[in-house]
C-alpha cells in the first residue's frame, strides 16, 4: 500500500474527512504486516514509524471526532508500545462502521457509535432496532476526562429500545475546537453548550485553520463573561452550520434565561435534566429526519386498495398479470407500482392545492433551504421559471436579463408579454463561452431607464447564479445595489445548478435565500439607515435634491434605503440536477416581503396554468427525502464534493503527461482580474481561509467542484472528445463542452473510485496521443497542434431588436412576444441560406430573425424572435462544428420575417397554427 504519513497538523477542513480515512485504513494494512511479519528488521522499522506519524495525526485530529476517538488512539498506543501488533489489527478492524474506507463509493461514515458499546444496545442490555441512523452531539466545556467520562455515562443511561435514533458524545474544551469540530466532522448533529468552555485550543492546527478561526473568533471574546462567550458561540454555530440543534446547559437561574435566548437555542436546561436531554436530542433529529409525503406514500403503498379511477398501471394492475410486459416488474419493482396512485386523500395530498403531507414537506423544504415559502415542481426548473415570470410579469413589464441564461426564460417571456432587455456577460472568446453580467453593467442599464423617465416600468431582474460553467455572482452586494436604484425590484436567480450551495457556510452566503436574509436584517439596523442617510447626500444635488451625474453612482457602492426598498427574491432549484431527487424534481424559493400582498393570488395562478393535474408521485418523494438528506448530511457531502473536484485539478497540474495536453481552468481564466480583488487561481487549493477570503471579497467567483478542462492542445473539439472518447470509449459521462473545453463536476454522489477513474482515463487518453495512435476506437489519432483547436470567431453580443418591436431608440428592450406571434401570420416569414443573408447584411439591408436559433454548446439562444441578424453573428455560427443547433434548418437555412422590399418577398411561408 503506497501511503504517506500526513504532517501531525490539522489542515484545510476541506480535505480532512480524506487524510483521516487514509490514515486509519494505513494503521489496518501496517499492523496486518507487522502481525504477519517477524520482529525487527529494517523494514519493519520503517513501518512501525510510519504507524507512530500516523497516530501522531489521529491523536490531534480524533479529539473532534467520539468514535474512534482520543481513547482509540490511546489504546492503539498501548499496543504499539507493548508490541501486541494483532492486538492492536484486532481493535483497528472492529472500526470499518465508524470510519469511511479510503476509496468506499460513499465516502461516508456508517455511524458514530462509541466502539466500546455493544452495537444498538440500551443502558439495560436490550437491544433496539439493527441499523438505527447513528451521529454525534458536541458538548463545549471544559471539564476533566472523568467528569466528561460521567455525562457520556448518564446520556448512555438513558436510552431505550425504542429510541429510533442512536448518538455518542464528544467533548471538547474550547470556542476554537467547537469550531473546528464543526467543520471537520460531518457526523455532529447537535451541539450542547455549559458555560465552562475556554477561548483557544491547545490542538496543533494548522495555518489554514487558523487564518479561517481569525475571522471568527474575536480577540474580545477573552474578556466576556461566561454567558456572552455561550451566545456568541451559538451565532459562530448558526453561521457555520444553521441546520444543528443547539443546546444550553445552564448551572444558575435559567428561568431569568428562558425566552430572551430562544431564537439562539432549541431548548434551555439544567445541568441534572439528563432525560429531557436526550429525549430532545432524539426529537430534534426526528424533525430533520420525517419526510410527511414519502411517509405518507410508503404508507399508502402498504394498504390493500381496489382501483375504480384512473391509472390501471395503479397497484401494477396493467402490469402484473401480463405475460407481455410483466419486465417492468421486474426492473423497477413492486414498489414502484404500489406507489402509483391519482389519489390525493389517505394521508396523500393535492399538489395544486396542499394542505397535508406535501404542505408539510414544502414548509420543512422552506427551513431547509432558508426560504419564507418554497413550492415543490415535478417538471423541472424549466417550469420553474416560467411560473415565477408568469406571476410577476404583466404585459409591456420590462425585465432586465442576462441573454445568456437557460431557454425557458427566453420562452417564458414570450408567455408573460414582457418588454425584455438583454444584458451581456463578460465573453470568454477564448473557450467559447460566457462569464456572468457585470454589476456595473447592470446598474448602468438601470441608470439609462431611470434617465430616460422609463424606471418605473422596470419590473424585475432574472440572473443564473451560479452559471452552467460555475461563475458565482455576489448576490448580495447585486441585489443592495440594484434595491438603491430602484426599490422594488424583483430578482429571480436561477440556481438550477446551485441547490447544493445551501449546505455550505462559504458557499451558502452566495445564495439567493441566505442573501435576502441578510439584506432583511441589515435593513433592521439603525446603523444602516444611517449609512445610507449619509450617502444619500453624495449622490444628490443639493440645490436641486435630483441625483447626481450617473458615474458617480456607478463609481459607488450603493446603499439602499431601508425604509423604501423592499426584498422581493425569488429562486428556482433544479434539485435533482445536485441533489437526491428523481429527474425533473425541482423546487421554487420565494423570501417576497409582498408576497401575500402582491403575488400570492398571481402566482397561484401562474402554478396551476403550468402545473400538471396528474403530478409524479415519486418526484414529490424524492424531493422530500432529498430535503432530509440536506438537513443532515447535506454539509459533508457538499465538502466532499468540493474536495474531490479539487484533487483532480492537483493530479491534471502535477502529472507530466497530463499537463502537457490538459489544462484546469483557474479563477484567473474565468475571471477577469477586474472583478477580483484577490488573486489566487484556485482558493480551494490552498485552503478553506482562502476561499472565504475570495468569496467575501471578489465580484465574482468560480464553483471549485466545477473543473473546466482545457483539451486544446489535443487537437480535438469539446463534441468529438466527450462522445467519441469519454463516453464511447469509457462510460464517462460529462456535464457540456465548448469548442476547445469539456465541463466536468463532481456532485454529492460523487465517489472516490469515480475520481481515480477519471485521471485514469486522462493518463490513459495521453499516452495514446503521446504515442501516436490516438483512442484504441478511433482511426488515426488527433493532431497536437500548438495552438489549439482552431480559432473561433468572438462570441456575439446582442445586437438590438428591430425598431418596430421596441418603444424608443434610448432603451433595448424589445417585445419579443409581438415579434414571436407575428411568425403566425400567413406569408410573413421564410427560409435564407447563410450565405445569402451575408450578402443582404452586406448590402446594408436590416434582417430580422423570425425565432429561437440555439446551438449546443453554447446553449443559449443566438437569436431571439424579433432580433437584428449581423454578420458577427453568422460568421460566429459559421464556425461552430456543433452537431446540435435547435431553429436552424441545415437545408433551408435561417427562419427571417420577409422584407417587402426585398425581391425573393414573395418567398414568404408564413405559419398557420
Amino acid at each position: 500500500m503506497n501511503y504517506q504519513p500526513l504532517s501531525r497538523e490539522i489542515g484545510t477542513p476541506s480535505r480532512a474527512w480524506r487524510s483521516r480515512a487514509d490514515a486509519w485504513e494505513f494503521l489496518g494494512y501496517a499492523l496486518k504486516q507487522l502481525t504477519m511479519s517477524k520482529r525487527g528488521g529494517p523494514s519493519n522499522d520503517s513501518l512501525q514509524s510510519q504507524v507512530r506519524r500516523t497516530l501522531g495525526l489521529l491523536q490531534a485530529i480524533e479529539l473532534y471526532w467520539a468514535a474512534p476517538g482520543l481513547a482509540t488512539v490511546a489504546r492503539l498506543h498501548d499496543y504499539l508500545r507493548a508490541g501486541d501488533h494483532r492486538a492492536g489489527l484486532d481493535l483497528v478492524a472492529g472500526l470499518t462502521h465508524l470510519v469511511p474506507a479510503a476509496g468506499s463509493g460513499s465516502d461516508q461514515s456508517g455511524s458514530a457509535q462509541d466502539p466500546r458499546e455493544p452495537e444498538d444496545e440500551d443502558a439495560n442490555g436490550a437491544q433496539g432496532p439493527v441499523g438505527r441512523p447513528r451521529f454525534e452531539v458536541l458538548v463545549v466545556d471544559d471539564v476533566t476526562d472523568e467528569d466528561a467520562e460521567m455525562l457520556k455515562a448518564e446520556l448512555h443511561r438513558q436510552r431505550r429500545p425504542s429510541d429510533a435514533f442512536v448518538y455518542a458524545i464528544n467533548v471538547v474544551p474550547s470556542y476554537e475546537d467547537a469550531l473546528v469540530a464543526l467543520l471537520l466532522n460531518p457526523d455532529i448533529q447537535a451541539c450542547i453548550l455549559r458555560p465552562g468552555f475556554t477561548v483557544n485550543s491547545a490542538q496543533p492546527l494548522g495555518r489554514d485553520l487558523r487564518k479561517f478561526l481569525a475571522g471568527h473568533v474575536g480577540s474580545e471574546l477573552a474578556g466576556l463573561r461566561p454567558l456572552g462567550r455561550i451566545l456568541s458561540l451559538a451565532e459562530e454555530i448558526s453561521g457555520l452550520r444553521p441546520e444543528l440543534d443547539v443546546y444550553l446547559v445552564a448551572g444558575v437561574s435559567i428561568e431569568n434565561l428562558a425566552g430572551s435566548l430562544t431564537k439562539r437555542f432549541r431548548r434551555i436546561f439544567r445541568r441534572h435534566d439528563h432525560l429531557d436531554l436526550h429525549l430532545s436530542l432524539l426529537s430534534g433529529i426526528a424533525e430533520r429526519y420525517e419526510t410527511p409525503f414519502f411517509t405518507a406514500l410508503q404508507d399508502y403503498s402498504r394498504r390493500p386498495a381496489s382501483v375504480f379511477h384512473a391509472l390501471p398501471i395503479s397497484r401494477g394492475g396493467s402490469v402484473g398479470n401480463s405475460p407481455w410486459i410483466k419486465d417492468m416488474v421486474d426492473f423497477y419493482g413492486l414498489n414502484l407500482l404500489l406507489a402509483e396512485t391519482s389519489a390525493t386523500s389517505g394521508g396523500l395530498d393535492s399538489l395544486l392545492a396542499p394542505n397535508g403531507s406535501i404542505k408539510r414537506a414544502q414548509d420543512l423544504a422552506a427551513r431547509a433551504f432558508g426560504a419564507q415559502r418554497t413550492f415543490f415542481v415535478t417538471n423541472g426548473t424549466s417550469t420553474a421559471n416560467k411560473i415565477v415570470h408568469q406571476s410577476i410579469l404583466a404585459p409591456g413589464d420590462v425585465v432586465l436579463v442576462d441573454r445568456n441564461c437557460h431557454k425557458s426564460h427566453h420562452y417564458a417571456f414570450v408567455l408573460a408579454g414582457a418588454q425584455v432587455a438583454y444584458l451581456d456577460a463578460y465573453p470568454l472568446n477564448q473557450y467559447a463561452f460566457y462569464g456572468a453580467v457585470p454589476l456595473a453593467s447592470i446598474k448602468g442599464m438601470l441608470l439609462d431607464y431611470r434617465r430616460a423617465g422609463r424606471l418605473d416600468e422596470v419590473k424585475m431582474i432574472t440572473l443564473t447564479n451560479c452559471t452552467f460553467d460555475g461563475i458565482v455572482y455576489d448576490v448580495e452586494r447585486v441585489m443592495e445595489e440594484c434595491l438603491a436604484i430602484k426599490p422594488d425590484l424583483v430578482f429571480l436567480w436561477d440556481e438550477a445548478w446551485f441547490a447544493f450551495a445551501r449546505s455550505h457556510p462559504i458557499y451558502r452566503r452566495r445564495t439567493a435565500m441566505a442573501a435576502a436574509r441578510k439584506l432583511e436584517t441589515s435593513f433592521g439596523d439603525p446603523a444602516y439607515a444611517a449609512r445610507h442617510a449619509q450617502q444619500l447626500e453624495t449622490l444628490h444635488d443639493a440645490e436641486t435634491g435630483e441625483p447626481a451625474d450617473d458615474d458617480l453612482w456607478l463609481r459607488t457602492r450603493l446603499i439602499p434605503d431601508p425604509a423604501t426598498a423592499r426584498l422581493r427574491v425569488y429562486a428556482t432549484q433544479s434539485t435533482h440536477k445536485t441533489l437526491t431527487s428523481l429527474r425533473q424534481g425541482s423546487m421554487i424559493h420565494v423570501f417576497d416581503q409582498d408576497f401575500s400582498e402582491w403575488n400570492q393570488e398571481t402566482f397561484r395562478e401562474a402554478y396551476m396554468t403550468h402545473t400538471s393535474t396528474s403530478p409524479n408521485y415519486q418526484i414529490l418523494a424524492s424531493l422530500d427525502i432529498g430535503r432530509r438528506q440536506v438537513e443532515l448530511e447535506g454539509f459533508g457531502l457538499v465538502q466532499k464534493q468540493a474536495d474531490l473536484a479539487t484533487s483532480v485539478a492537483q493530479a491534471v497540474a502535477r502529472h507530466p503527461l497530463l499537463k502537457k495536453y490538459f489544462r484546469v481552468l483557474t479563477s484567473r481564466d474565468l475571471v477577469p482580474s477586474l472583478y477580483r480583488e484577490t488573486d489566487r487561481p484556485m482558493p480551494l487549493r490552498e485552503g478553506l481561509a482562502a476561499l472565504d477570503e475570495a468569496w467575501q471579497r471578489d465580484e465574482f467567483v468560480v464553483d471549485p467542484s466545477r473543473l473546466t478542462l482545457d483539451i486544446s492542445r489535443t487537437g480535438i473539439d469539446g463534441d468529438t472528445f466527450r462522445h467519441s472518447y469519454l463516453m464511447d470509449e469509457y462510460g464517462i459521462q460529462v456535464n457540456k463542452t465548448s469548442r476547445n473545453t469539456v465541463l466536468f463536476m463532481t456532485n454529492i454522489g460523487t465517489s472516490r473510485s469515480a475520481v481515480a477513474y477519471l485521471i485514469e482515463v486522462l493518463v490513459k487518453l495521453a499516452e495514446s496521443f503521446e504515442d501516436g495512435v490516438g483512442s484504441p476506437r478511433q482511426q488515426g489519432r488527433p493532431t497536437v497542434q500548438t495552438g489549439g483547436v482552431g480559432s473561433t470567431p468572438p462570441l456575439p453580443d446582442f445586437s438590438m431588436f428591430a425598431a418596430r418591436f421596441r418603444r424608443n431608440s434610448l432603451n433595448p428592450d424589445g417585445d419579443i412576444r409581438a415579434a414571436y406571434f407575428e411568425t403566425y401570420k400567413t406569408g410573413s416569414t421564410t427560409y435564407v441560406s447563410a450565405h445569402e443573408l451575408a450578402e443582404r447584411i452586406q448590402s446594408g439591408t436590416e434582417v430580422i430573425s423570425a425565432g429561437f436559433v440555439t446551438p449546443y454548446p453554447p446553449g443559449f439562444p443566438i437569436l431571439v424572435p424579433g432580433q437584428v441578424i449581423t454578420n458577427h453573428t453568422l460568421e460566429f455560427m459559421a464556425a461552430l462544428d456543433t452537431r446540435e443547433i435547435h431553429g436552424f434548418d441545415g437545408d433551408r437555412g435561417y427562419r427571417v420575417f420577409v422584407d417587402k422590399t426585398h425581391p425573393a418577398a414573395t418567398e414568404g411561408e408564413g405559419h398557420t397554427p
